[in-house]
């Protein structure tokens, strides 16, 4: 008899997205909120969608640099210029991603061995340890701490959990799903932290433009105000969150040369290249986007509000205050199995979050909710799950 071949034992490992399995379930229900995804329910701008149809028009339909188009990295160099006062080599050290997600798997990809060690901050967005186990490394999950109201990090307890095979510290700022977003000082002391272990720091900050942790900033502290061109740091980015372009795929990184042209190159056996008219909206949205970026922050400080209110007064639930992003990760009192909770509040009340547990450690007891939609919406979504915690106790 013929043996069957297996599937590979290292892609087992890999566990499936609980949040997809959550919507999985939800995709059979009828009239569902759905607030389990990291997106609003408004559309795209309407000057990006039509920056990609007049791209298209205008014959961008071809390959571009596996790096991507060199106006676009010219036009992230300007933005890093002008918010974060850093001037980076659009040729050298940017590459065009076709999503976060992508510029997430190169970036790990480029850096990790099989049998490496990476720290990553927890609780967190699953995919960044996934794509570590796919690379044939290990994710060492840290949890973060409250204190004072907010999450913050142990640092003497991070220093012990360095081992000879650490090779990465993953760090998402502002989190999803937490909302906590790194001060200076403590994106300062990461920092110390990896040059005194010879550590590669990648900072995720895809949701650096959602920040409300300093009245009047436009944007959230980046990793990148505090290293040098020399440092062994990498910064992730999407078009996807700030610019409610998440079916497009389009995001970039920021690496030390030596990293970024590599992974230029190297994009040629992943993606070849973001598709070019979409590079076209992209270079639109960064632009044109201030006023619809201003807009979008002013209804999300105002659900954020909404949020904190219902769920501070729903007995037994705690919320500290999200600094950034447009996730609520509220910890409901005796709470064991978030994914049953979830799946319950689907059936029972129509309504869609994501389980605790699908962020990792310290995430089971708590749901994750994205208020990045129309605000009637949430407004029924909270009402929902207040009535349904409430059968609960």
């Amino acid at each position: 008899m013929q043996a069957i071949p297996a599937l590979a034992e290292s892609l087992l490992r890999v566990p499936n997205s609980r949040v997809r399995e959550l919507a999985k379930l939800a995709s059979g229900t009828p009239d569902v909120l759905k607030l389990y995804f990291g997106e609003s329910n408004l559309p795209t701008p309407a000057f990006i969608q039509e920056a990609a149809t007049h791209a298209m028009r205008a014959g961008f339909t071809y390959y571009t640099e596996n790096s991507g188009m060199p106006v676009l990295r010219e036009t992230i160099a300007a933005q890093y210029l002008r918010l974060h006062g850093v001037t980076l080599n659009p040729a050298s050290e940017l590459v065009i991603t076709a999503s976060g997600v992508q510029a997430l798997f190169m970036a790990l990809r480029g850096v990790l061995d099989p049998g490496d060690q990476a720290i990553v901050l927890s609780p967190a967005w699953p995919n960044g340890c996934s794509i570590i186990r796919m690379c044939h490394a290990h994710p060492v999950e840290f949890p973060l701490t409250v204190s004072g109201g907010r999450y913050t990090i142990d640092f003497p307890a991070l220093e012990r959990a360095v081992t000879p095979r650490t090779r990465l510290l993953l760090v998402t700022t502002p989190s999803n799903p937490l909302g906590w977003a790194a001060t200076h000082e403590e994106s300062q002391k990461l920092l110390d932290f990896a040059r005194r272990h010879g550590l590669w720091l990648l900072s995720d900050e895809v949701y650096d433009r959602i920040y409300y942790r300093e009245p009047d900033a436009t944007v959230a502290p980046s990793m990148l105000t505090h290293c040098t061109r020399e440092d062994a740091v990498i910064v992730v980015q999407s078009f996807s969150k700030s610019y409610r372009m998440t079916g497009w795929r389009l995001g970039w990184l920021v690496a030390r040369a030596d990293l970024a042209t590599r992974l230029g190159d190297l994009n040629e056996f992943v993606i070849s290249h973001a598709a070019s008219f979409i590079q076209k909206a992209g270079e639109a949205a960064l632009r044109d986007g201030e006023a619809e970026i201003a807009a979008q922050l002013a209804m999300l400080r105002r659900n954020r509000q909404l949020c904190l209110d219902a769920f501070r007064s729903m007995p037994g639930v705690s919320l500290p205050d999200p600094e950034g992003a447009f996730y609520v990760f509220p910890s409901f009192e005796g709470l064991t199995d978030s994914f049953r909770f979830c799946a319950r509040l689907l059936e029972d009340e129509r309504v869609g979050i994501a389980p605790g547990v699908a962020f990792g450690l310290g995430g089971e007891g708590c749901v994750r909710l994205c208020y990045a939609v129309e605000t009637h919406l949430l407004e029924a979504a909270l009402h929902r799950l207040s009535r349904f915690w409430k059968s609960q106790r």
